[in-house]
């Protein structure tokens, strides 16, 4: 599992989000992350759930089980769960993916009684940049102009999800 950090200073997910850990997530094979932790660091980073050369249909979905019970032990106890709810997908693959990582996440989160909910593309989108249709670069520009410094688009959309989350107290602001 290739994973990349950087650190900078069903269910609504209500869980409380002053110097709580919340996880945000830009679900796909390239997973974008970031964790806000009870001590209030942010870190953030994406791990990479590409298949292997010998690996059975499900074998993504295990290691991001996995990723997610090891990211709760290092960090957690994970205590909200937010992610990107995409409504279209450009390609059939990517549908299913995400669909794959979503009820993997869903369940995980389910057994373990974490509360999760998914935050719609436009919404992190306008609340980031203003716009709800801004491109890629625009989410990477815009979490640098917060003083992050994200590899690709998919870490920069779990920062804004994650922003989205604490600023707005999961929508409730």
């Amino acid at each position: 599992m290739n994973t990349r950090n950087s650190t900078t200073t069903g269910r609504a997910a209500q869980a409380p989000i002053p110097l709580s850990t919340i996880l945000a997530l830009d679900l796909g094979t390239t997973t974008g992350w970031a964790l806000r932790a009870h001590d209030g660091l942010i870190t953030s980073g994406t791990v990479s759930f590409r298949p292997r050369r010998f690996d059975g249909g499900g074998m993504r979905y295990l290691r991001f089980t996995n990723w997610l019970t090891e990211i709760d032990r290092l960090s957690g106890p994970i205590e909200a769960i937010w992610f990107e709810e995409v409504r279209r997908h450009a390609g059939t693959d990517a549908a299913h993916v995400y669909g794959g990582l979503m009820a993997t996440l869903t369940a995980w989160a389910e057994l373990r009684g974490v509360p999760y909910e998914g935050v719609a593309v436009g919404t992190i989108k306008k609340h980031a940049t203003g716009k709800g249709n801004a491109n890629k670069q625009a989410m990477i520009e815009a979490a640098r102009a917060r003083g992050f410094s994200p590899a690709d688009d998919n870490e920069a959309d779990a920062i804004a999800i994650l922003m989205w989350a604490i600023e707005t107290r999961g929508g409730m602001a």
